[in-house]
């Protein structure tokens, strides 16, 4: 049985061998980049894994193929199977440079387009097949790896996957950083997504409508699902074997994997939306789904958690009633920058690494408008929940260098013994801890 199948990818990027100076307009002539404009008569450049043709200069496709198999190695070792066949491609920068007639007509339509296309052809025999894929592109930042990551998948698998997991992998192998969990993708993806109206989970695992190569906007909503799946530990275990389940055609699906968990994932898809940014960590802003929380005794003894510095909204394990008033303490110190000074729950003067709260309603799975705290205080509660607590710092820097942490208390107002002010017994010290 012999069987063809098309990838595309539609782009917006920029073109490779513009160097910083000319995409910041300074238009700075130097050899290089005097080289990469030059003219240049497609030839084929090869590497370990890759058999490029091209009319990029030099430095610029020995750039591009050096990036191919750094990616190539961090998506291979994800799935757990090395690459076995060289990857074929076309990798156009001009196409006054190309002869008529020396680019196959799907790749030049696609070229043309500003995009790229991977074209695949199958034979199978029984549970046996051999696969050969080719990729077009056009020669940016993104286009050649997204295409290479089709063209992996299906010379591997057989397979690609459907439209959500596979151009959603395609594009987070275009943005993969070596030992790095961070969100790595063009910026104005990242502005998009939290700007409109979301697509619900079921619109992007289930639409009937999405097809390969719709939009940029439909292959930043795949990434985006994709990206926390795969870098969230609360699903990051399932995702890996879910996905190559999908490649290697057993019988599973996002529901039956995910359903248990589907209040879970919906919030935690919805938070990430919400606050993503280039830099944001879906590791480190995981959600706590196993904590226990109590409601505070009338006795007066207290609820006890420790928050770090390094992470997202933590459990307080305390949960509130509305109109209640609590009296709270928080003792320690934390450094939310490297480089930074120690400070109290009270934060720095520009509030940087005060320690705030906020109400998590488990039975609606939503979360309330973020609220001061300190170090120190009686505070009323503004919503029956879970308090949620966080060291105050832009979500887009919570990082593994972030230091220290805090130990908190609360209980009811005026039930038992009255808390100690830290901030009498201590002050913050100037040092890196």
């Amino acid at each position: 049985m012999l069987r063809f199948a098309f990838c595309v990818i539609a782009v917006l990027s920029t073109v490779v061998g513009v160097s910083e100076n000319e995409a910041a307009g300074q238009g700075t002539e130097n050899s290089a980049s005097t080289k990469s404009r030059a003219t240049v008569s497609p030839r084929t450049v090869r590497s370990r894994n890759f058999s490029m043709r091209t009319d990029l200069g030099d430095a610029d496709s020995e750039e591009l193929v050096e990036q191919l198999e750094k990616m190539l190695a961090l998506i291979s070792r994800y799935w757990g199977r090395p690459n076995q066949q060289t990857i074929e491609m076309f990798v156009v920068k001009d196409l006054k440079n190309w002869p008529a007639g020396s680019l196959d007509p799907d790749g030049l339509r696609s070229i043309e387009a500003k995009a790229g296309v991977t074209k695949h052809v199958k034979q199978t025999q029984g549970t046996r097949f051999r696969a050969k894929s080719v990729v077009f592109a056009v020669a940016d930042r993104g286009t050649p790896q997204h295409e290479a990551v089709h063209a992996y998948c299906f010379q591997t698998f057989g397979e690609t996957g459907p439209v959500w997991y596979s151009e959603g992998m395609a594009e987070m192998g275009q943005y993969w950083v070596e030992n790095s969990a961070a969100v790595n993708c063009p910026p104005y993806i990242a502005e998009y997504i939290r700007s409109v109206e979301p697509k619900s989970l079921n619109e992007i695992v289930n639409g009937g409508r999405e097809v390969t190569g719709d939009s940029w906007q439909n292959y930043a909503w795949r990434w985006a699902l994709c990206h926390l799946l795969a870098t969230n530990p609360n699903y990051s275990q399932r995702f890996r074997p879910l996905g190559l389940g999908i490649l290697t055609g057993q019988r599973t699906s996002f529901e039956g994997v995910y359903g248990s968990m589907a209040k879970e994932i919906s919030f935690e898809y919805r938070f990430f939306l919400d606050h993503v940014g280039v830099g944001f960590r879906a590791d480190l802003c995981a959600w706590d789904w196993k904590s226990k929380y109590r409601i505070p005794r009338s006795t007066g003894t207290p609820v006890v958690a420790s928050v770090s510095a390094r992470g997202g909204w933590q459990p307080s394990r305390c949960v509130v009633k509305k109109d209640q008033e609590y009296d709270f303490m928080a003792s320690g110190e934390w450094q939310s920058e490297e480089g930074s000074p120690l400070v109290s729950a009270d934060g720095a003067d520009d509030g940087r690494g005060k320690l705030v709260g906020a109400i998590f309603n488990d039975d609606t799975y939503a979360i309330g408008k973020p609220f001061e705290l300190g170090a120190f205080g009686t505070w009323t509660a503004p919503a029956d929940g879970q308090l949620v607590l966080r060291c105050q710092q832009p979500w887009t820097e919570i990082n593994e260098e972030d230091a220290g942490k805090l130990s908190f208390r609360i209980k009811i107002a005026g039930a038992g013994k009255a808390f100690e002010d830290p901030r009498t017994a201590t002050s913050p010290e100037t040092k890196k801890p």
